[in-house]
């Protein structure tokens, strides 16, 4: 009883043929077409996309630093302190109320 015998395709067709007429039928079937193949197009798209951002996290996990650079003597290169930084200049804060009572 499941199984799809030749005759009822037959009628099938007969059926689509009275419902949409023969001139509509093969439009039908050039968008339906069109849009299968825009589905498949962005499918892909996104099955691409994700795999790029996981090639880039994998990049990323996988960084390392290097290793010092030997200097002269064979002694690994220390890189020279940077110079320390000056706050900015703040003028001397004046109390009112100190100043009040100096006077």
């Amino acid at each position: 009883m499941g199984a799809l015998k030749p005759w009822h395709i037959a009628v099938l067709v007969v059926v689509l043929i009275l419902l949409f007429g023969a001139k509509r039928l093969p439009d039908a079937a050039r968008s339906l077409g069109r849009s299968l193949r825009i589905i498949k197009a962005e499918t892909k798209s996104l099955h691409d996309d994700d795999r790029d951002l996981a090639g880039k996290a994998d990049a990323q996990a996988g960084y390392q630093p290097l290793p010092p650079q030997a200097g002269q003597g064979g002694q690994p290169y220390a890189a020279p302190a940077p110079p320390p930084q000056q706050q900015p200049y703040a003028p001397p804060v004046n109390d009112p109320v100190q100043r009040v009572r100096d006077n």
